[in-house]
């Protein structure tokens, strides 16, 4: 019997590790599970307006940056002119103190720029609640109020946020609490990072995670970080960057790989090694058996790389036996795949090439891991 989201949150919140990694497939609850930590460090106090504007005053206890923050940005359309598109900002005190108080814009507009286009520009008006957005043309001419696409959204929201969490990070750094900007994070625990812009290429992807993790090292306070992605790339240079495994091999287990059973219920299994150093070696397999089933010309080699892919993933995810990913009636399914992929002893020893049948086999048991989310693209 696995357990809950919130008893899972519990397991992050009762650790005393500084980072703690998490690797789970998309749909698997990251997500719901950032908010149900978010809720056990500090509940929200429900009531009238004014007990709402009381708890915005409180002291911070938890930063949080999931696909629910993405809500506090969004769009006017310009419905009737379809000219003055403009990304709304809902104001809240992190918003005022980013650009308000600290004049953050600039850097935010630095790396957005960095991350996406430098010729795609974002102005904010001076109350800090609309950003516009322009598009340099090679001609010297711009393009005014465009929308930009959704990744490029998710991109400038979080290099807000990033802004925000450096900021904190350098505030508290400072060890006197009377020579800080702002006390408002004076009692600030965690900050938990939920899948960050997952539509970045992979060179800066990986100049992303670098950052967080030299964020991370830089910080000098007791706060606690917490990161979940779906991502094995993006998992793995942390993993390396923040140097998990020497942690790791010390005892103290702070990667884990987050799993829903078919009960509803959830596992947090810790995991040793990073995520998996020949990810891109999985995708190529996949792409091979897709093409080869999409084309109706699976040959009997396309049995060893199926057996490979599953071999591959059962150690990502930390089976002790590949066939322990096979559907219910493993032995039969074990003994059709061997049949492939087992070495002739004898030079005259020939496999006949698959029939339709054990042609349907490694159909069903390529999608077996698709449907499964023991593998995905992503």
């Amino acid at each position: 019997m696995g357990k809950t989201l919130t008893e899972i949150a519990q397991t992050l919140k009762d650790t005393d590790k500084k980072v703690q990694l998490i690797y789970a497939f998309n749909g698997v609850g990251k997500t719901r599970l950032s908010r149900e930590f978010k809720e056990l460090v500090a509940p929200k106090i429900e009531g009238e307006a004014a007990a709402e504007e009381e708890e915005e005053e409180m002291l911070i206890k938890v930063l949080y940056y999931n696909a629910f923050t993405e809500d506090l940005f969004y769009w006017d359309n310009d419905l009737d002119k379809d000219k003055n598109r403009k990304l709304i900002i809902h104001p809240n005190n992190f918003t005022d103190w980013i650009f308000k108080d600290q004049g953050q814009e600039s850097n935010v507009i630095t790396h957005f720029q960095h991350y996406t286009n430098d010729k795609l520009t974002p102005s904010f008006n001076e109350d800090f609640n609309e950003i516009t957005f322009s598009l340099e043309r090679g001609d010297d001419n711009k393009i005014d109020n465009i929308k930009i696409s959704k990744g490029e959204e998710s991109c400038l929201i979080w290099c807000v946020f990033f802004s925000l969490i450096k900021l904190v990070v350098d505030t508290l750094n400072e060890p006197e609490p009377a020579n800080r900007d702002t006390n408002q994070f004076d009692e600030l625990e965690y900050i938990f990072i939920d899948d960050p812009v997952s539509s970045l290429d992979e060179n800066h992807l990986i100049e992303l995670a670098i950052n967080i993790a030299e964020l991370i090292k830089s910080s000098k306070s007791d706060i606690k970080f917490i990161i979940t992605t779906h991502n094995p790339l993006f998992y793995n240079v942390l993993y390396n960057e923040l140097e998990l495994k020497k942690k790791n091999r010390q005892g103290n287990k702070c990667c884990y790989l987050l799993k829903k059973e078919d009960d509803g219920t959830y596992e947090l299994n810790g995991k040793l090694g990073d995520s998996n150093k020949s990810f891109s070696y999985h995708l190529y397999l996949r792409s091979v058996l897709q093409e080869a089933v999409d084309d109706n010309k699976i040959e009997k080699y396309h049995f060893m790389l199926l057996r490979n892919l599953y071999e591959k993933t059962a150690n990502f995810l930390g089976y002790p036996q590949w066939s322990d990913l096979l559907p219910d009636d493993k032995k039969t399914y074990y003994n059709r795949i061997i049949q492939f992929t087992s070495h002739s002893t004898l030079s005259n020893e020939t496999v006949p090439e698959p029939t339709e049948p054990e042609k349907n086999t490694l159909k069903l048991l390529l999608k077996h891991l698709v449907d499964n989310n023991y593998y995905t693209e992503e």
